[in-house]
């Protein structure tokens, strides 16, 4: 999920949690902004390993839903969060003369908003290393697309709910059970799409090693279905809704126009792409494939096929590069997250494949 969709569900988090006080009666909680303003804090600080950036792009890539996601960690993030806050909480309560209370009463919101967060990135594909720092394996249920309007709107109109009926918790539950409904409707949806996807792969006899589906932006019906025969990528662009095909032209809305390259599921347009490529090229691309450089890539990709190769000729030596399916969204200008090897001075060299040619990240 995107970093203010998780700084919206913190707040909402602070919300259930708080608990405004009784007419008349002093404090024995924290006052209901102070848990919003927690629950805000820290369900947006898993994502400060975006620092990693700064460090190298392959730091990033390695280290980003690793040990500030981890459910492991998460005890100790939210004891340091609830210390923090209640260290600032203080502080303006000596200045306004107001309660204090001490990191106790914000312990249970500190750690429920990082859940929040962990589990918004669990439903995406991306990945998420839960278990850091023992494992390095990424999890994700893949039920929803990184950015989704859905989550976003569902969890902003239970804040505004929230904020008009001050005193009732109700909005903000009501907010939470529409969430779980809503992820729960995306989940049936990528499971139709998989369904679909075994079909069409029984009816062309493809072999099936594996068959997944990737969440695509603009709604929960629409999907990347990808069959795995052990050498071929088959996938396809559909949404399980729809009967017809959606046409939109260029003064369509936005959401129109992302939703119009998904096509019925007895429309779809299905697509092959061999996983090293095809004749000379693809002894080429196993080796950059399995070379110990490329280890990285490995790890990272869901569903890696060849991107690009370049058998030696100039300077650079043999070129060889790959691209997740994962990230092949229809309309897009330039598809992220493509990495290969060159051998031009007699060892492997780390290079990424921008929208500009090739960008070297290793020297």
């Amino acid at each position: 999920m995107d970093t203010l969709t998780h700084a919206l569900s913190g707040a909402l988090a602070g919300r259930l949690l708080g608990r405004a006080p009784k007419t008349g009666q002093p404090l024995s909680n924290p006052p209901v902004w102070q848990m919003v303003t927690v629950g805000t804090v820290a369900a947006t600080f898993p994502d400060l390993d975006f620092v990693l950036g700064y460090v190298s792009e392959l730091a990033y890539l390695r280290g980003h839903r690793g040990v500030t996601h981890s459910l492991i960690l998460m005890p100790l993030w939210g004891l340091l969060i609830a210390w923090a806050m209640a260290g600032l909480f203080r502080a303006f309560a000596q200045r306004s003369g107001g309660p204090v209370f001490d990191w106790r009463h914000y312990y249970l919101v500190a750690c429920v908003a990082i859940f929040v967060h962990i589990v918004g990135d669990l439903i995406t594909q991306f990945g998420t290393m839960i278990l850091s720092p023992l494992s390095d394996r990424r999890f994700g249920f893949g039920t929803t697309f990184i950015i989704d309007l859905g989550v976003s709107g569902i969890i902003l109109a239970g804040l505004i709910a929230s904020a008009i009926w001050r005193t009732s918790r109700t909005p903000a539950a009501l907010a939470s059970i529409a969430l779980v409904a809503w992820i729960g409707n995306s989940a049936i949806a990528r499971s139709d799409a998989i369904d679909a996807a075994q079909a069409w792969a029984e009816r062309e006899g493809v072999a099936v090693v594996s068959v997944d589906a990737a969440p695509r932006p603009a709604s929960p019906y629409n999907w990347t279905a990808i069959v795995f025969d052990g050498e071929h990528y088959h996938y396809a662009h559909l949404n399980t809704r729809r009967n017809e095909p959606l046409v939109a032209t260029a003064e369509d809305n936005f959401i129109r126009r992302f939703s119009a390259p998904y096509q019925p599921i007895h429309l779809a347009q299905w697509e092959t792409a061999p996983r090293f490529g095809n004749g000379s090229i693809a002894e080429l691309a196993r080796t950059v494939w399995q070379a110990e450089e490329f280890e990285f890539f490995r790890w990272f990709a869901m569903f890696p096929v060849v991107d690009k190769v370049k058998p030696g000729n100039g300077a650079d030596g043999d070129c060889a590069s790959f691209r997740d399916l994962r990230f092949e969204t229809p309309g897009r200008g330039h598809m992220p997250f493509r990495y290969g090897l060159c051998n031009g001075d007699g060892r492997w060299r780390l290079f990424e494949q921008t929208r500009d040619g090739i960008r070297w990240l290793t020297g």
